[in-house]
């Protein structure tokens, strides 16, 4: 199933002593790029975390936050040894470098992991923090499955509008090039000199050649049969189905290239507004 790169969720998981809030957002990125903010308590989970959320997700810009709240009934605060110690080291520090330097208790008790409300056991919150990714990532690929289908509806109209404007083409190339037959031997007849049979067909069917886009209009067909086959696998598609516009706009720019009727030509423009809208969408696939 198509999905977006854009999505968020959020979710919470209470457990005995406190409590787990985490939120995942993602925007549109070539590759697969992930940010994550952790609770100190948490530190040395975040290699377990990448390789979680990498296993889930295959591209874009992802941002992680998890927080860590402590239940009402923890009892007093107390402060963090090993944070304290090394604010300590660094005020001697300071202090030696600065002797007019002053510290505040209220500044340092606003620092981050100063003061904690209980000492959590780490292998339970590491287990509930696992927990609560695994189900936070069930809720994250459902929200991109939800816009990458809506992301595929549009795609495929398109495609199908692709698809039809070829046909149509198609259709004309016999008249327009009785047409320009016609033009050809109407001028041929106004010379002076008449010109040998043999030559002048054989100069015409070398001009229709040239003009020839059947070709074109089949790679064309070729490429809207793969983009529809693409967009019904279910690993990310993203990076193919943008190869794949660039091959449906270089058709499109050969088959306008080669066009002598205003028809053609006006097909060939509507080919390439739908092929760039196409390109938009695509950009959002992961």
């Amino acid at each position: 199933m198509i999905r977006s790169m854009t999505a968020f969720a959020t979710l919470e998981r209470a457990f005995e002593g406190g409590a787990l809030v985490a939120e995942l957002r993602a925007v549109n990125h070539r590759f697969l790029e992930l940010g994550l903010r952790l609770p100190e308590e948490l530190r040395a989970l975040e290699p377990a975390l990448r390789e979680r959320i990498a296993s889930r997700i295959g591209r874009g810009k992802l941002d992680f936050a998890l927080r860590l709240r402590a239940g009402e009934s923890d009892g007093e605060l107390k402060p963090n040894p090993r944070v304290v110690a090394q604010l300590s080291e660094l005020a001697l520090d300071f202090g030696a470098r600065f002797p007019g330097l002053h510290t505040e208790l209220g500044a340092l008790l606003q620092f981050p992991g100063v003061l904690q409300n209980k000492a959590f056991d780490a292998d339970v919150l590491q287990a509930e923090a696992l927990a609560l990714l695994d189900a936070l990532l069930d809720q994250f690929v459902a929200a991109r499955e939800r816009e990458g289908a809506k992301l595929a509806a549009v795609i495929n109209d398109r495609v199908d509008a692709i698809a039809a404007r070829a046909a149509e083409a198609r259709e004309l190339m016999p008249q327009i090039r009785a047409g320009q037959r016609q033009k050809l031997e109407t001028r041929l007849a106004d010379l002076s000199q008449p010109a040998d049979p043999g030559r002048l067909e054989q100069e015409l069917v070398l001009w229709l050649q040239k003009l020839d886009v059947d070709e074109e209009l089949d790679r064309l067909d070729s490429h809207v049969k793969e983009i529809r086959r693409v967009l019904r696998q279910s690993e990310p598609v993203g990076r193919r189905l943008d190869f794949l516009l660039q091959e449906f706009n270089r058709e499109a720019n050969t088959f306008g290239s080669k066009s002598v009727d205003v028809r053609t030509t006006n097909l060939a423009v509507e080919l390439k507004v739908l092929i760039d809208q196409v390109r938009e969408q695509v950009q959002n696939i992961e």
